[in-house]
């Protein structure tokens, strides 16, 4: 009977063990997966394209946006899921004449900032972080009270731009402009000479890096992982971005990628990463159109977030602009009645870019370029060709009413 009770006992808890090792993630109570089960979205067929069935008005109007408004970059549409075109037009490296090709990898700039703002809300899902927590219970040492993570999400943190307090530190104090500077040493710098800040918290919408670098600091201090690591493992692996990484001049001395920026609107002008290539968060992320468009899929889904929380991501959280335009955590919105586009724009040492994600029509356009100029700011034509309203900000009055300049 002994060894009979002692066999049940053996086999029940074989059922427990094999039980527990099967079951899903756990989630908290608000919904969020407490860890990644492995298995990365499934991204298959998502990147076929046939340049036979490519729609041909899109073609149009990038070759012209490319003759005549001097667009030099890769070029993603999509509708529902499926790519209608894309294409690399012009150079990755003028110097080499080296083509661009479609699976090029652009220093992402601000774009980067969407991913960034999904790396903190996975942190609130899984109880790690609160929205309204200040950023001294994780650098006791930062200067300006007040300031939560919402604030900084949403660019209402009145902080001062460390790109430009750091530029004018390092110009006087003639230190090393090669060798990049990390997130913590960033902090430590704002810490030490307490530069003076715009305004108050909560004053008023100011954009500027400083709030997604220091989002980014706080996604390292409270993962214990660098920065690259945790969106490597929680982003980009997840979302099945193959071709998506993190790059800080920190870490490399030279970044791997052949895509180099130019800035003025000419080819005289290639950019030189430097020391303010260092800090992530606010940039440092670089990925092609085809990973932008499994981005955008994975989000869909809800393979990184619950739809909940991303739908909270896509509020309007200041006054709009023109009616219309505003800004969320860690995107900016475009809202009319019936329509909602989410996007994000991106300018950085040479390189220029915006996302869009129309989330009524479910249309994905990915406009990445390394030369800046006005080219980006003439896509009236595009919007209209492909159905979703025309993101930008001086087509519409106060009221919402289409302009007529």
């Amino acid at each position: 009977m002994r060894l009979l009770y002692n066999s049940v006992l053996t086999l029940a808890a074989s059922i427990l063990l094999l039980a527990s090792c099967s079951s899903k993630p756990k989630t908290d109570a608000k919904g969020g997966p407490d860890a990644w089960d492995g298995k990365p979205f499934n991204t298959k067929g998502i990147l076929d394209y046939n340049p036979k069935n490519g729609d041909k008005r899109i073609d149009a109007f990038m070759q012209n946006l490319h003759k005549t408004r001097g667009f030099n970059g890769n070029v993603l549409v999509a509708k529902h899921g499926k790519i209608i075109y894309e294409n690399a037009i012009g150079w990755a490296d003028y110097m080499r004449r080296d083509s661009l090709k479609i699976n090029s990898k652009f220093e992402l700039a601000s774009v980067s900032k969407t991913m960034t703002g999904t790396a903190i809300m996975q942190l609130w899902e899984r109880g790690k972080i609160k929205l309204d927590q200040d950023v001294r219970d994780f650098f006791p040492d930062f200067p300006y009270e007040g300031v939560t993570i919402r604030l900084l999400l949403t660019h209402r943190s009145g902080m001062m731009n460390y790109v430009y307090f750091t530029d004018d530190l390092y110009r006087k104090q003639h230190l090393n402009q090669r060798k990049g500077i990390t997130n913590a040493e960033e902090m430590a710098l704002i810490a030490k000479y307490k530069p003076a800040r715009f305004n108050k918290p909560n004053v008023r919408f100011l954009y500027n890096n400083s709030n997604f670098m220091v989002l980014g600091s706080i996604i390292e201090k409270v993962s214990g992982m660098s920065y690259a690591d945790y969106m490597k493992q929680n982003i980009f692996i997840p979302a099945g971005m193959k071709n998506t990484a993190v790059y800080s001049k920190a870490v490399y001395d030279k970044i791997p990628v052949d895509v180099v920026g130019h800035d003025r609107g000419t080819w005289k002008y290639s950019v030189a990463q430097n020391f303010l290539d260092g800090p992530v968060g606010d940039k440092g992320i670089y990925s092609t159109v085809g990973d932008l468009l499994i981005f955008d899929r994975a989000l869909r889904a809800g393979r990184l977030l619950k739809q909940a929380t991303m739908d909270s991501a896509y509020v309007p959280r200041n006054p709009p602009i023109h009616g219309h335009f505003s800004y969320g955590y860690g995107w900016r919105t475009f809202n009319a009645p019936g329509q909602q586009v989410i996007y994000h724009t991106g300018w950085w040492h040479g390189f220029r870019h915006i996302y869009l994600r129309d989330m009524k029509n479910d249309i994905t356009i990915v406009l990445l370029s390394n030369l800046v100029n006005g080219s980006l700011l003439k896509l009236d034509d595009l919007f209209n060709i492909v159905g979703m309203p025309v993101v930008r900000k001086s087509a519409y009055k106060g009221n919402g009413d289409t302009s007529e300049d």
